[in-house]
């Protein structure tokens, strides 16, 4: 497993290296004190969720407010995604900004994203199976988000809006502007 650094502080992607013979393949998808060196902190995973989602469905932005913000490993064991992050931390220097990846059952990457930060994604595959790891658990309560067509972040989605698949709340999220 590699662990690279973005250009977002604590932003990681990992590379996993597959095991593989006559019976298939092996992937360590996470390794606690390998990611923690990295992070400077301990981490404490407490829920994993999946997610299918069919093509041309976006999925996003979305975080939970303090004291409930969650960190993220993001993987795909099946398909493809195109994954969006925006730092939300207002002390930051990447405040405002987007990073965006390709993650694909195939590639072998895996996202960390620390809390802070928005996230989405939009399916590229006929079908799409999205693992992800967080450190806190979900409120409701607590849910926000922003538009995915947010004019300030002008994120390229790389497909029309209008062929997007979409819930009510995320058609009507509020922009990045506050």
């Amino acid at each position: 497993m590699k662990l690279i650094k973005t250009n977002f502080d604590q932003l990681i992607i990992i590379q996993h290296e597959i095991f593989s013979d006559e019976r298939g393949s092996f992937k360590e998808i996470f390794k606690k004190n390998d990611l923690e060196r990295i992070l400077g902190y301990n981490l404490d995973f407490c829920q994993e969720n999946s997610v299918n989602s069919f093509k041309n469905v976006l999925r996003g932005l979305h975080f939970q407010k303090n004291p409930f913000s969650q960190s993220k490993l993001i993987s795909v064991s099946a398909g493809k995604i195109f994954d969006v992050v925006v730092d939300i931390r207002k002390n930051s220097k990447t405040y405002g900004q987007y990073f965006s990846k390709v993650l694909s059952a195939e590639k072998n990457e895996s996202l960390f994203i620390p809390a802070g930060f928005a996230h989405g994604y939009l399916t590229l595959s006929e079908n799409a199976i999205i693992n992800y790891k967080v450190d806190n658990y979900y409120n409701k309560n607590m849910e926000d988000g922003i538009s995915f067509a947010d004019e300030y972040l002008n994120i390229d989605w790389g497909l029309d809006k209008n062929k997007m698949i979409l819930s009510k709340k995320d058609r009507n999220q509020k922009s990045f502007s506050w």
